[in-house]
């Protein structure tokens, strides 16, 4: 078996977005929740998702802006940020292994947990 290499560049970043979120499309759960939200807009939602991660983990300032607000009022809840999880777990396990690696994967579990948590926030009414 190969070695896989640790994730080092925006190529690298390309692959790992691109993977997972066509993983993601596909997904019984998630697929749905996507392709409503972003029908034809999946190319820019891409593009920001190289930002995004470029800036998570090179420190490169390739993206400004707020990630939680579009999420907001998406039908989701725990069982879909852990399938989520699952995905990007799997499809980045499958192409990269390293320390920014990791980093890349406890980057999205920790966002994961964070969304999830504003999200029911922000839902339940006697929390305002």
């Amino acid at each position: 078996m190969a070695t896989l290499k640790d994730i080092s560049n925006l190529e690298d970043i390309k692959l790992m977005v691109n993977t997972f979120y066509d993983n993601v499309r596909k997904d019984d759960l998630l697929g749905p929740i996507f392709n409503d939200k972003l029908q034809d807009r999946w190319s820019e939602h891409l593009e920001k998702m190289y930002g995004f991660w470029q800036t998570i983990l090179f420190d490169v300032r390739a993206y400004s802006g707020s990630p939680f607000p579009p999420h907001k009022q998406l039908p989701v809840d725990k069982t879909h940020f852990d399938r989520w999880i699952q995905i990007f777990n799997t499809t980045i396990d499958k192409q990269f292994s390293g320390t920014i690696t990791e980093e890349a994967k406890m980057r999205a579990t920790n966002m994961a947990f964070m969304f999830n948590h504003k999200i029911e926030y922000f839902r339940n009414p006697e929390n305002q």
